[in-house]
């Protein structure tokens, strides 16, 4: 079992930065894929970045490449995005989720799921 929290969202203005926390418990171990979601109203959920059980390995949908970074830090069982460059289309609630084995884009491919955070970006 995982269990997954975020916290760092807020309302930023665009062109502005935010930093998501995910801390993780339970079983978090290198072989656990850690990935970042997010779901605004009406639309469906969206992958937005991976990174492998290592941290050695990120992938990055193409709405985040450049502009988003997603790291870990297995001593302390957190992942962090870092979100520049906001635009007033990122606005969603943002989730944490993680699986075991490799990174994948597919939403239900991960078994645990955080609670979530809203992330406001205005124009």
């Amino acid at each position: 079992q995982v269990q997954l929290v975020e916290s760092g969202g807020g309302l930023v203005q665009a062109g502005g930065s935010l930093r998501l926390s995910c801390a993780a418990s339970g079983r978090t171990a290198s072989s656990v894929a850690m990935g970042w979601f997010r779901q605004a109203p009406g639309k469906e959920r969206e992958f937005v970045a991976g990174v492998s059980g290592s941290g050695d390995n990120t992938y990055y949908a193409d709405s985040a490449k450049g502009r988003f970074t997603i790291s870990r830090d297995n001593a302390k069982n957190t992942v962090n995005l870092l979100m520049d460059s906001l635009r007033p289309e990122d606005t969603a609630v943002y989730y944490c989720a993680a699986k075991v084995g490799r990174i994948v884009s597919a939403d239900r491919a991960y078994d645990y799921w955080g609670q979530g955070t809203q992330v406001t970006v205005s124009s």
